[in-house]
């Protein structure tokens, strides 16, 4: 093989495996920075976000007929329990892996009165209770809710509901 082949091919794979590399981190690098900028070193609570503005936005391109609460989860400490309160329109409750897979998605067509949920790590035994059980792939992600508001009066009436989500720790 001449000289110049070579570097091309040693080039070509220094460049394939980079870009292995940059893919399958970069997904885990962003949520982490996701979670640790929603948390601000405090989990297993709902944070409801302001009214969606062009100058107010943490999430990529979030939509302003939408009033968004999340809940960065830490599950190191055990299973959460994670209630959503019924609202009049359409919501979702969708929850994301460490790595930004979306694992599990409920709304307000299948579970009309709300949902109610106990999340564990996939690897931890099954809690005796009496909601449904869903396993993150991860101890760490993110829970988020979405619901349907898209003026002041209904986002400021979606506020208040929110005050009835619940994303805490199960007690031991």
């Amino acid at each position: 093989m001449k000289a110049p082949a070579k570097y091309l091919w040693a080039a070509l794979g220094v460049a394939a495996l980079s870009h292995l590399a940059i893919v399958n981190a970069f997904p885990g690098a962003m949520m982490g920075a996701a979670i640790e900028r929603l948390s601000q070193g405090r989990f297993n609570a709902w944070r409801t976000a302001d009214r969606v503005t062009p100058l107010s936005r943490q999430i990529v391109r979030p939509s302003p007929d939408f009033a968004y609460s999340a809940c960065p989860y830490d599950l190191s400490r055990g299973p959460i329990s994670l209630r959503v309160a019924p609202w009049n329109d359409y919501w979702s409750l969708s929850l994301y892996a460490d790595n930004s897979d979306n694992f599990y998605v409920v709304n307000d067509i299948e579970a009309p009165q709300g949902a109610d949920i106990t999340l564990i790590v996939a690897d931890d035994g099954l809690p005796n209770v009496l909601t449904p059980v869903i396993q993150s792939p991860s101890r760490r992600g993110i829970a988020l809710i979405r619901r349907l508001a898209p003026s002041v009066d209904s986002y400021n009436a979606a506020i208040r509901v929110a005050r009835g989500d619940i994303c805490t720790r199960l007690a031991p």
